[in-house]
């Protein structure tokens, strides 16, 4: 046994017979658990808000990126729909960050300005 650290537990409850799933982090039911709730209310962005266009790794297709929004995760979703609906186009959040399908920097810029968030276009 290392001196100063806390013992290995015997074991890890994944799931019980009575409430179903277990949260690892917390113990409880799934169904009951806090930590995911409160991980879709934390704030991911800087406030720091860049606009730009990529297109490494992705097999030559051109994808927009909005990162460093201070929403929480639901807001960002809320905010993909919208501007998937408005172009047309497909899209996903991923660790904070909006992707857009296609190149449409001017217009994200707009519309984040005509919701108050000051966007600047990054990249060349």
């Amino acid at each position: 046994m290392v001196k100063g650290r806390d013992p290995a537990p015997a074991y890890r409850e994944v799931y019980s017979t009575q409430f179903g799933p277990v949260c690892h982090k917390c113990e409880k039911a799934q169904s009951r658990c806090t930590c995911a709730s409160d991980k879709r209310r934390a704030v991911t962005g800087d406030g720091n808000v860049k606009v730009r266009r990529e297109t490494k790794g992705r097999g030559g297709k051109t994808v927009t990126t909005v990162l460093g929004l201070a929403l929480n995760t639901d807001q960002l979703r809320e905010l993909l729909s919208h501007l998937k609906r408005k172009h047309g186009v497909g899209g996903a959040v991923k660790d904070g960050i909006i992707e857009l399908q296609g190149d449409l920097c001017e217009e994200v810029i707009a519309e984040l300005s005509r919701r108050g968030i000051k966007a600047k276009r990054a990249g060349g």
